[in-house]
């Protein structure tokens, strides 16, 4: 978290909560009624101040107020920094991977050190060449091959995500 959102948490802590108005799109853009935020200091520090309430709610913590962010799927984006690299749309690179996922359309979920989180689908074609298996076949055994680890690729139902990983989409 930057000390300027820490100094103006401790000046005024009692500012009231927004929701409703940021969200992140499935891949990765922080969006406000408005659009798309363009503005690239600006998204690293939302990105930067990017957090979770213990009971699953994200939020930016914009100095002394909480932001609270509906999700279009999940938490966290995946993105290919380089080949053989991810990281996550807030700039965090991943090191490790310990669970892969494939929900009914196709996604690919993948967990790591940052949580869940879905690759964005631009990068999709690059990380098909990562797994084996029949992908189109419910019952067929996928395993995904990245970084010298052999994860074998669940499935799951888009509508269980948020459950089973503990998150919400839509905070109140």
């Amino acid at each position: 978290m930057d000390e300027a959102v820490r100094q103006a948490l401790a000046k005024w802590p009692n500012v009231p909560s927004c929701t409703g108005w940021l969200r992140l799109s499935r891949r990765g853009e922080w969006w406000v009624p408005e659009g798309p935020i363009r503005h690239a200091g600006l998204r690293g520090f939302i990105g930067r101040n990017y957090l979770a309430t213990a009971d699953g709610r994200w939020f930016f913590q914009n100095g002394p107020q909480q932001v609270f962010v509906d999700l279009d799927y999940t938490p966290m984006i995946l993105r290919l920094a380089a080949p053989g690299q991810l990281e996550t749309h807030t700039g965090l690179q991943v090191t490790a991977l310990d669970s892969a996922w494939l929900d009914e359309h196709g996604n690919l979920l993948l967990g790591s050190e940052h949580g869940i989180a879905l690759l964005d689908d631009r990068d999709l074609a690059a990380l098909l060449d990562h797994l084996d298996g029949d992908l189109e076949a419910a019952d067929s055994a996928i395993t995904l091959h990245w970084g010298g680890q052999h994860l074998p690729v669940g499935r799951i139902n888009q509508a269980d995500v948020s459950t089973r990983f503990g998150f919400m989409n839509k905070p109140a």
